[in-house]
């Protein structure tokens, strides 16, 4: 299936290299561009693209005012943030009003077609830097799924599990680690199955979480044979 997406950067430059990555993916058609909070609303109401890639500081208004307004819409475009600001503050605002995904600019060119699939497909998709901060602050909260589960090791996975969980955490999708480990698409899928089933968890971020916890971080980036 085709990827509908809408763009919105107040940089023409940047938005210009956005687009010539996502024009490198066959599956990912892009509808518009904006660069504005305005024209995000507006691209949003009539396109109804399936995500939209925000920056957070656009002339008009912050990112984070674009997302709740699209939330109090109800919505159904998927809000991947794309950014170069890393801080807590901006990162959990957008986060707890609805955001799905953030990228920071600085990994877009390696990480931006994985992340508008997997935030098409409705999962979270995180940039390893922000999903090690919010690992941080889920496991001091005290009650998330993240820290009942600390208790949990790799050990309850097989080798190709932990080999799929390992791609996982870097932000690759299901046709990426499939062509990564030479496996069938549906190999993965059960594979990912087995290890939500395994550890858990209910979701790709839950998962991730937890192999940055377990230090399956993008650094880690070697498979097993």
């Amino acid at each position: 299936m085709t990827i509908t997406i809408v763009i919105v950067d107040d940089h023409p430059i940047v938005r210009a290299g956005m687009r010539t990555i996502l024009n490198s993916a066959s599956d990912i058609d892009i509808l518009g561009e904006g660069g504005s909070g305005e024209d995000a609303l507006r691209l949003v109401e009539e396109l109804h693209p399936d995500v939209l890639a925000l920056d957070v500081r656009l002339p008009d208004m912050h990112g984070l005012e674009v997302t709740r307004k699209l939330r109090e819409k109800n919505s159904n475009t998927a809000v991947l943030i794309l950014t170069g600001y890393d801080d807590s503050q901006t990162v959990f605002g957008l986060l707890e009003t609805g955001a799905v995904g953030y990228v920071l600019k600085d990994e877009a060119l390696e990480t931006l077609v994985s992340a508008v699939r997997v935030a098409a497909s409705g999962e979270t998709w995180l940039s390893p830097a922000i999903a090690k901060r919010v690992v941080r602050r889920a496991v001091g909260s005290g009650g998330s799924t993240v820290k009942n589960d600390i208790h949990k090791d790799l050990s309850m996975l097989s080798a190709r599990e932990i080999d799929v969980l390992r791609l996982l955490a870097q932000g690759l999708d299901n046709t990426a680690i499939a062509d990564q480990l030479c496996l069938a698409k549906r190999t993965v899928q059960n594979h990912i199955s087995n290890i939500y089933s395994k550890l858990g968890v209910s979701s790709r971020t839950e998962a991730v979480l937890f192999a940055i916890q377990h230090g399956l971080g993008a650094s880690t980036s070697q498979t097993r044979n």
